[in-house]
């Protein structure tokens, strides 16, 4: 199925269902939910989750996994996406907030192949074994340390969203004190305490995954580096492979074989 409204389908008892979606570019997709988890993919550009605790940033040929019943809005640069619909009993083990996760060569295909299925496939068909063979598939991803957890409190939120809109590797805690007129001692603990992470931790976090986009873009790891204010490509690149476990160059281009509709 292209380019519908999964509202469309949704009460088809069928346990998997595919819908390819073409965005332009820099298109957001305002606050929903939808009542089936999603399996949301990427087959191209990059996009950005929100929900009301986190941001996931999700790259080309990667996925993020996206509970029933949780609000959340998608910022869309450059990107194509092939979603998963599934009934929650098919899937009880879904993680309960936003996974990012990888996506394997086989679910990879399993996915392109289910978006040109009948949406009411028959049963015991091979159509319905793709659909079983993806439930299967999704047990095994592999997480990924692509989100930046959000605090609740209301104003360190917002501080927390402005610097992800741009990020700033040497911004000093003693401007959000400012801001904030509280000590850095109580900045620290707000941190702590509403994302999990010490503040330089969350910052490092925000400027790496900020440079997804620009990577799969193809913009120059020197000129990303300068952008998010590292002091040499050395440095970035040090910190990117310290939380991705992988260099830059593993995220410059799609990981494709083909084109991103039959792959």
């Amino acid at each position: 199925m292209r380019n519908i409204r999964v509202a469309e389908v949704d009460d088809l008892d069928r346990a998997v269902l595919a819908i390819g979606t073409d965005y332009p570019q820099g298109h957001l997709l305002v606050w929903h939910e939808h009542r089936r988890a999603q399996v949301l993919y990427a087959a191209t550009g990059v996009m950005r989750v929100e929900t009301a605790d986190g941001s996931w940033t999700i790259p080309t040929a990667r996925a993020v996994l996206i509970p029933p019943a949780t609000g959340h809005q998608v910022t869309m640069t450059g990107v194509s996406t092939r979603s998963l619909y599934i009934e929650p009993a098919a899937v009880p083990w879904f993680p309960a907030r936003c996974q990012a996760v990888d996506v394997s060569m086989l679910l990879r295909a399993l996915i392109l192949e289910a978006v040109e299925m009948e949406p009411r496939y028959p049963e015991h068909s091979r159509d319905a074994a793709v659909a079983a063979l993806i439930l299967h598939e999704l047990k095994n991803l592999t997480p990924l340390p692509l989100d930046v957890p959000l605090p609740s409190d209301p104003r360190l939120r917002g501080l927390c969203e402005a610097f992800l809109r741009k990020p700033d590797i040497h911004d000093p805690p003693a401007r959000w004190c400012a801001d904030l007129s509280i000590s850095e001692r109580t900045l620290a603990r707000l941190f702590q305490r509403g994302t999990g992470l010490s503040f330089s931790q969350w910052r490092q976090r925000a400027c790496v995954l900020h440079s997804l986009q620009h990577l799969t873009a193809g913009m120059p790891v020197t000129r990303i580096a300068a952008q998010l204010g590292y002091d040499n490509p050395a440095a970035f690149t040090a910190a990117f492979k310290k939380l991705l476990g992988q260099p830059p160059t593993a995220y410059r281009s799609p990981d494709a074989t083909g084109s991103p509709d039959r792959g």
